[in-house]
């Protein structure tokens, strides 16, 4: 039996009128709203909308962070698989050429007027307490170092509970098939990787910047015998390490420092790495973040980057990620990110996308978000929980559909002559990475 009342009966008619008007399209999903009504297509996904000041958040804040808000604060949910759901919608948007709502002030007078009808006018709600707030100027040391810590400081506690053993908060590198090879083999393979590119030796002097939680420091000192330098803006990652570094007696080999990139002093590394941190950077800071890679290295010493990229025509990162998981975080195209490490005197000698390994990485992390959610709403409550649902249902997606990407990018400090010290053909950098 059809539901679905007649067209204008009820409020999920009246709003999918106004929806279908700014996407300029069909509504991709079926619309439940709080008077029981339903419309859309019967097999779409189920998009729930829960109250009327939903749609009050959405008058106000059209597009991606407005729905972010509502589903943060349950004012709007999915039924069933989110990543389903997501995934049906962004089908639809490409195969019906959808665009994002950028209403004209004839519409919003009209939504304005919709909105008084359904009972939902009024002023425009506060942001979700989740949300970043941040002050001051862009990309100074102070307003970097809250953008920091508005993600990465939400709890030691907390990543325990998402992560494996070894803290790993970055794409791991799926070297082996089947069940029997775990998120934590990957995270492993990919410390061991980046080791091997590096070259690292016993001694080795290596400077990790943006260490996070310690997995690449602590992989590089235990298993290859280096001599450490990590630094970190975060004070719960750089307490986290110090304590890592007590536990496994590896003080003589490894020092945290607490600091900004910008203040390290010294240099004549014979590695340096920078994993997942380059985003932080800011677009117009990064000329002067490559130089100082360049700088820290010795000649023929190695610069590693593993970084996000964009597609030429994605976003940065989107309203929601940086909102809720990144604020001012810069994503680029991964060519320019090359040209920029070029600009700055380095040679570029390998280029590895990542990007498949990342769709892995990130369900990995959804489903232990899942099994483990009575934990972490307690931990964290059930507000912030729903943003890393939305965070991390959302990053497999927009890796998969190839919206975003990740890489591992090989550089050298060239000598004055020309050499760069790494073997033409490196053979042994994939040798038995399952097994480590």
């Amino acid at each position: 039996m059809n539901t679905t009342r007649r067209r204008g009966a009820g409020a999920a008619h009246r709003l999918a009128e106004l929806a279908e008007a700014a996407l300029g399209g069909p509504l991709p999903v079926r619309l439940r709203t709080w008077d029981h009504t339903e419309t859309g297509p019967p097999d779409g996904p189920v998009v729930v909308v829960r109250s009327r000041r939903a749609l009050r958040r959405l008058l106000w804040q059209p597009g991606e962070l407005g729905l972010a808000q509502a589903y943060v604060t349950g004012e709007i949910d999915v039924e069933g698989d989110l990543a389903e759901g997501l995934r049906a919608i962004w089908s639809a948007a490409r195969q019906h050429s959808l665009h994002p709502p950028r209403l004209t002030l004839g519409e919003r007078v009209r939504a304005a007027a919709v909105a008084a009808r359904l009972g939902a006018a009024g002023p425009p709600p506060a942001p979700p307490a989740s949300q970043a707030r941040l002050r001051g100027a862009l990309h100074t040391k102070d307003r970097d170092r809250a953008a920091i810590s508005h993600h990465y400081d939400l709890s030691n506690a907390f990543y325990r509970l998402l992560l494996d053993e070894s803290m790993a908060y970055s794409c791991g590198y799926w070297a082996g098939e089947g069940p029997q090879f775990t998120a934590a083999d990957a995270q492993r393979a990919k410390l061991e990787l980046i080791c091997r590119k590096l070259g690292l030796e016993p001694g080795s002097r290596l400077l990790d910047i943006g260490c996070g939680w310690g997995s690449l420091t602590l992989y590089a000192a235990q298993h290859h015998k280096a001599q450490v330098t990590a630094v970190t803006v975060s004070r719960e990652q750089a307490a986290y390490v110090r304590e890592q570094v007590d536990e496994r007696g590896l003080a003589d080999r490894v020092e945290v420092i607490c600091q900004d990139y910008r203040d390290i002093a010294g240099g004549g590394f014979d590695a340096v790495v920078s994993v997942e941190m380059g985003e932080h950077v800011g677009d117009a800071e990064y000329p002067a973040f490559a130089a100082a890679l360049h700088r820290m290295t010795r000649p023929l010493g190695r610069v590693l980057v593993q970084q996000m990229s964009r597609g030429a025509v994605a976003p940065g990162g989107g309203a929601f990620i940086e909102a809720y998981i990144a604020p001012d975080m810069h994503m680029r195209p991964m060519g320019e990110t090359v040209h920029l490490l070029e600009e700055a005197g380095l040679e570029v000698r390998s280029v590895e996308s990542l990007r498949e390994h990342y769709v892995r990485t990130v369900g990995a992390w959804h489903d232990t978000l899942e099994e483990r959610w009575a934990d972490v709403v307690a931990l964290v409550g059930e507000e912030t929980a729903r943003v890393w649902r939305l965070y991390l249902v959302g990053g497999a997606l927009a890796f998969e559909e190839r919206r975003m990407g990740v890489d591992q990018i090989l550089s050298v400090r060239p000598a004055a002559a020309g050499p760069s010290g790494l073997p033409a053909s490196p053979k042994d950098w994939y040798i038995g990475l399952d097994q480590v």
